[in-house]
């Protein structure tokens, strides 16, 4: 099997785990190159030891999931909108040209967090059909932002089964001690274990996680199945 470059573009530290943490563990378990790009990792708001605290737990979440390369960007924390759209694409843009993904994982943009937005509409154009290299772009959801939006407008249409790596995903958030939150937080451990539990229940596996396509493209005569 050809292994492939994956993409994984998130807002905050977490917010990649979160929404696709198990499936990015299929990937990287399966042989594929995953790189995660987190565009808002500067001056942390719930970092009380500066940047690193947070960077430092980013990191080791990333070892446990076998992320190839995590690039931690400096656009500060619910800050996105002091800079133009265009400041935020063309990082995004020279990070997509150089890892060519075959696969992109976005995060979902029309939920309560202004950063969420911003990023998700720089993504889209960093990722548009120009690239020709792209196969697939799915988004994810974030919990404690995505489900408390409205409209509820995430509407997903694959689901990823993560029963084999739904205990990576839970081990590798607990890295995130700042991001942590008690039960019945969405973002405690045991929420997002019945999230990956409620999710699979509706394909009947397991666990899984859910995403939007926002394109796949079929060359060459392939077709979808």
């Amino acid at each position: 099997m050809t292994k492939r470059n994956v993409l994984v573009i998130a807002a905050h530290p977490d917010d990649e785990l979160l929404g696709a943490g198990g499936t990015i563990a299929l990937h990287t378990e399966t042989g594929d190159r995953v790189t995660c790009v987190v565009a808002a990792a500067g001056a942390l708001k719930h970092d009380s030891d500066g940047r690193k605290g947070v960077h430092d737990q980013a990191r080791r979440a990333a070892t446990v999931l076998g992320v190839e390369e995590l690039m931690l960007l400096d656009f500060p924390d619910q800050g996105l909108d002091r800079f133009s759209l265009v400041e935020i694409i063309t990082p995004l843009e020279e990070i997509v040209g150089r890892v060519r993904p075959e696969v992109v994982y976005l995060q979902y943009g029309y939920d309560i967090n202004r950063d969420h937005q911003l990023l998700f509409q720089a993504a889209l154009v960093a990722t548009r059909p120009l690239e020709k290299f792209i196969q697939a772009i799915l988004a994810f959801d974030t919990v404690s932002s995505t489900e408390w939006a409205y409209p509820r407008s995430f509407v997903p249409d694959t689901w990823v089964d993560i029963s084999a790596t739904l205990e990576k995903k839970i081990e590798a958030m607990a890295c995130y001690e700042t991001e942590l939150r008690d039960w019945p937080h969405p973002r405690s451990l045991h929420s997002l274990r019945v999230k990956a539990e409620s999710a699979g229940s509706q394909v009947l596996a397991e666990a899984a996680e859910c995403f939007m396509t926002i394109r796949r493209v079929l060359r060459n005569g392939q077709t979808p199945v």
